[in-house]
């Protein structure tokens, strides 16, 4: 959970991504040094993950977004997950429950590229099958924001 303050921290963080500290302190009227233990607290505490850019894939020439989900082979997950680690245009992997065993976000230059893909995936006699769908638009674009007002602890103000 977090309080009221780390929320706004958060949110501000959020819509100012290059704001320094003593920005930020002003923007949340509270003391450059609170802002700064929060962070470090905040990081240590592995509620901030990432200080880096966010990439536009589309922008550097991947338009094309898919997510694939996989059936492992029984006892070959470690194998499988070695192979897609391997394949740079697999962003994410996440292990699900249900019929697939794991689910990849990947982007490609093109759908015969991602064909490729897929091809490269389906190549490794640790994955069984493969279910592809492309994205068409973003409807609602990764976002915290909500979940950092709902988490806030209901004792503080």
């Amino acid at each position: 959970m977090l309080d009221a303050l780390d929320s706004r921290l958060l949110t501000t963080m959020r819509a100012h991504p290059r704001i320094g500290l003593t920005e930020l302190a002003r923007l949340l009227g509270v003391a450059r040094g609170t802002v700064q233990a929060r962070v470090e607290k905040l990081t240590a505490r592995g509620v901030i993950t990432d200080f880096g850019p966010a990439i536009a894939t589309e922008e550097i020439g991947y338009p094309i977004l898919a997510f694939a989900s996989l059936q492992i082979a029984q006892g070959r997950l470690t194998e499988a997950v070695h192979t897609l680690a391997e394949i740079p245009e697999i962003l994410e992997v996440y292990g699900t429950s249900g019929q697939a065993d794991l689910l990849c976000r990947v982007v490609a230059h093109s759908t015969p590229h991602l064909q490729e893909i897929i091809a490269r995936i389906l190549a490794s006699p640790a994955v069984r099958r493969s279910d592809t769908t492309i994205a068409l638009s973003t409807q609602i674009p990764y976002r915290v924001e909500p979940l950092l007002k709902a988490a806030v602890r209901p004792d503080t103000p």
